[in-house]
């Protein structure tokens, strides 16, 4: 989901949300499990994806 609102260069701080920068090896986009991705909580932005209802999270194991 490369190009989406949230990206950001690689090795640059994201969202409060997010497991690491966007563009880290071993991360991709997210649906914020604080809002659901709707980027609201209680009628107020989301904090943690900063309204964007996404975060980077960590895929796989490695």
């Amino acid at each position: 989901m490369s190009g989406t609102p949230s990206s950001t260069s690689a090795g640059t701080p994201g969202k409060p949300g997010d497991d690491a920068p966007v563009g880290t090896e071993g991360t991709g986009d997210d649906i914020c499990p604080e809002c659901q991705g709707t980027g609201r909580i209680e009628g107020r932005s989301c904090e943690a994806c900063r309204g964007t209802g996404i975060v980077n999270k960590g895929i796989g194991g490695a």
